[in-house]
C-alpha cells in the first residue's frame, strides 16, 4: 500500500530449555482439544503446535525417503508440539501426554530425547512442503479459520473436493494460529497436467467453505498478485475501501508495485 519507513522490534529472551513431542491423534477434533488442554496447562510456553496429515507423510516417504520418519506406517493425523520453558519441558510434555491419553485425545507419542532428535522431528515437518512440490499440486491454498472450526472446515472441504473424484488432499500447518496449508493433488498414479484445468473450480470450492466459516483465503503467505481477485471477492468490503483509500493517499499515481494486493483504480484527472 505504501513504503515502510521505519520498523520497531522487541527482543525476547530465548527460553532456558526447549522440548518437542509428536503425538498421534485420531482426528483434527482431537487435535483441537489437545491444543486447548496444552494451552490450559502450559500457556505461553507453547512455541508451536503443528498439525500433520498422513497424506503429507506418505508424500514425504515417496519423494524424500532419506528424511527419517518415526512411524513406518504413518498415522492419519499427527501433531508436533514445541515448548520453551525455564523448567523441564520434557517432564511437561510427558505430563501432557499422560493426561491426553487418559482423556482419549492421544493414542501414541514420542518425546525428543536429544537436540538431534528434536531437530529430526522438525526436519520431517519442514520437509513436507518440499515433498508436496515433488508430487505436484493441482491447487494450493494458504487459509485460516477460527481454531475451533478447523475440523468443520476439513470435513466440509473434503466433501466438496470429493465431487471431483479421486483427488488427494494434504492438509497441514500451524494449528495454533488457525492457519492451514490445504493442497490438492491428482489421484495416485495420474499426472498433474491432466487435472490442472480443475484448479479454478477447486479453489472456488475451498474458498467458499473458508468464507462460510468467517475465515481468510490468505493467511501467512499474503495476497501478492495471485490472490487479488480472491481478496476482492472474499475480503471485508469496508476493509478493502480503507486499503484503497490508503493506497490513493500514499500512491496517487499507482506507481508503487502496481497490481499487487489491490487492482488499480482509475486515477482522477488533475
Amino acid at each position: 500500500l505504501g513504503i515502510i519507513t521505519a520498523a520497531s522490534l522487541r527482543l525476547v529472551a530465548p527460553p532456558a530449555r526447549s522440548g518437542v513431542a509428536l503425538m498421534v491423534v485420531n482426528s483434527p477434533a482431537d487435535a483441537v482439544n489437545l491444543l486447548a488442554m496444552a494451552q490450559r496447562r502450559l500457556a505461553e510456553a507453547i512455541s508451536a503446535f503443528e498439525l500433520i496429515s498422513g497424506m503429507g507423510l506418505r508424500f514425504l516417504a515417496q519423494t524424500m525417503p532419506e528424511v527419517r520418519q518415526p512411524y513406518a506406517d504413518p498415522p492419519e493425523w499427527l501433531v508436533l508440539i514445541d515448548l520453551g520453558l525455564s523448567g523441564d519441558p520434557d517432564a511437561a510434555l510427558e505430563s501432557l501426554f499422560e493426561e491426553a491419553v487418559e482423556a482419549g485425545l492421544v493414542v501414541d507419542g514420542l518425546i525428543a530425547q536429544s537436540e538431534a532428535q528434536r531437530a529430526q522431528f522438525w526436519h520431517m515437518r519442514e520437509s513436507i512442503p518440499h515433498a508436496n512440490r515433488g508430487i505436484g499440486p493441482i491447487s494450493s491454498h494458504d487459509i485460516s479459520v477460527p481454531i475451533a472450526d478447523i475440523p468443520v472446515f476439513l470435513e466440509r472441504a473434503e466433501a466438496e473436493i470429493a465431487r471431483f473424484g479421486g483427488l488427494r488432499i494434504n492438509a497441514f500447518g500451524h494449528m495454533g494460529d488457525g492457519n492451514l496449508h490445504y493442497n490438492i493433488y491428482p489421484p495416485e498414479g495420474q499426472r498433474r497436467r491432466d487435472f490442472i484445468h480443475l484448479r479454478p473450480e477447486v479453489a472456488h470450492c475451498v474458498y467458499e467453505v473458508v468464507a462460510s466459516l468467517q475465515g481468510s483465503a490468505s493467511a501467512e503467505h499474503g495476497i501478492g498478485r495471485l490472490k487479488v481477485a480472491d481478496l476482492e471477492r472474499y475480503g471485508d468490503p469496508v476493509g478493502l475501501e480503507v486499503m484503497h483509500g490508503i493506497k490513493a493517499l500514499l500512491d496517487p499515481h499507482g506507481i508503487l508495485n502496481p497490481g499487487a494486493v489491490l487492482n488499480p483504480r482509475p486515477v482522477a484527472a488533475e
